[in-house]
């Protein structure tokens, strides 16, 4: 009986501090900000359905800082033809924002400018770069955006002709699986104005893109496999004008958040 005593007694005094602890530390404030970074490698850089990289991979990769009021501010680089960016090999995004919730709804507004370091080598004047401002809301696993273009798209141009005012939205959604497993998928709608006055057949397009991912052996490596494309594969071609660069293909991906 006594050894029985001494031992709910020792159990007790461990408990104490142990208890207290986990009490500590579910009660540990929230932190004033976060830094997270991400990088991969992909078979193709789509954007917006368009390969960026006449179908070669990609190595991507980025940072963010997220203050626990909601802003935000990020960056993320990706390798591109050159030709296709006149002389510029590197994108480079810089964007900015504002995300809250209300309720089961989320909000995001902010900014995002496209930079191409070295742009403009090979053909003077035009300098390829955008800037857009955006809106999204989202609720559970489905989001919606919409960007704004307030710089010519791309540097897209003629004399006497701007492509100001282009526009996208963004329908996404995203769904966990479980073991490891999950689907995504998306539709875009791509309207450039006075498209066919710079020399395009057509002022607007979809996108698309259905994936699947996994988190391999759950070590936070994420494999990917998607097919994308767009309803008109011609409407920008790769750098040597041999094909389309919006056709139907499969983007397999390895992906890290750090």
């Amino acid at each position: 009986m006594k050894k029985a005593l001494i031992a709910t007694a020792v159990a007790a005094a461990c408990t104490a501090p142990l208890a207290a602890f986990a009490q500590a530390a579910a009660a540990k404030p929230e932190p004033e900000y976060t830094i997270s970074g991400n990088a991969g490698l992909f078979s193709d850089y789509r954007f917006r359905g368009v390969s960026q990289t006449d179908y070669n991979p990609a190595f991507q990769g980025g940072f963010d800082f997220a203050h626990k009021s909601g802003f935000y501010l990020g960056n993320w680089n990706s390798n591109v033809s050159s030709v296709l960016y006149n002389g510029a090999s590197l994108e480079m995004d810089f964007y900015g924002g504002y995300k809250t919730t209300i309720g089961d709804f989320g909000l995001d507004v902010g900014t995002l400018y496209y930079y191409y370091p070295g742009t403009g080598a090979y053909v003077p004047g035009f300098n390829a770069k955008n800037w857009e401002v955006y809106i999204g809301g989202s609720y559970g696993p489905v989001s919606l955006k919409y960007f704004h273009s307030f710089t010519d798209f791309f540097g897209l141009s003629a004399p006497g002709v701007d492509t100001k005012g282009s526009q996208y939205l963004d329908l996404s959604g995203a769904y966990d699986l479980g073991s490891g497993f999950g689907i995504n998928g998306h539709i875009g709608w791509q309207k450039i104005k006075n498209a066919t006055q710079v020399g395009l057949s057509k002022d607007s397009y979809y996108d698309y893109k259905v994936g699947v991912t996994y988190d391999i052996a759950a070590s936070g490596w994420i494999g990917g496999l998607t097919v994308v494309g767009t309803s008109e594969k011609d409407l920008f071609l790769t750098s040597d004008l041999s094909e389309g660069a919006g056709k139907t293909s499969v983007v397999v991906s390895i992906t890290k958040s750090f």
